[in-house]
This record gives C-alpha cells, structure tokens and sequence, in this order.
C-alpha cells in the first residue's frame, strides 16, 4: 500500500502464535486435521477478536509436536 513506508515489526504476542497453516506445516498435518481436533476438542485454538481466525500458542504447538514424535518413536 506504501511502499516507502517500513512495517513495524510483529510483537512478542504476535510471534508466541501462529496460524493454522504454520501450526499445520510445524506439525505435519493437515490444516483439515487441526480443524477437525478443535471439533473433537483434541486441540483447542485461541479465537483471533476481530475476525474468529484459529491462532495457535506456538508453545502449545512445539509441545505437541514432541508429544506426537514421542509416540512415533
């Protein structure tokens, strides 16, 4: 929109989340399968205010990502 103008970096709340697509590829699943674990309950999303999109504590995620590479193991 301007182009001489420098966006501001993201803050720390900012970057503790991450969308269902980052949430997806950091996991290695399917954006379909983290919608589906929200409807089971499995793996609950922060809600973003304004527009409803899922947002994960990017904690949370690496936390789980463990989980699941355990199991694996």
């Amino acid at each position: 929109m301007f182009p001489d103008v420098a966006r501001p970096p993201k803050t720390e709340r900012a970057k503790a989340l991450v969308t269902i697509a980052e949430a997806a590829v950091l996991l290695g699943v399917s954006q379909v399968t983290l919608r589906r674990w929200d409807k089971a309950g499995k793996f609950t999303p922060h809600r973003h205010p304004i527009n409803a999109y899922r947002l994960y504590k990017r904690t949370e995620v690496l936390r789980l990502k463990r989980t699941i590479e355990r199991g694996r193991a």
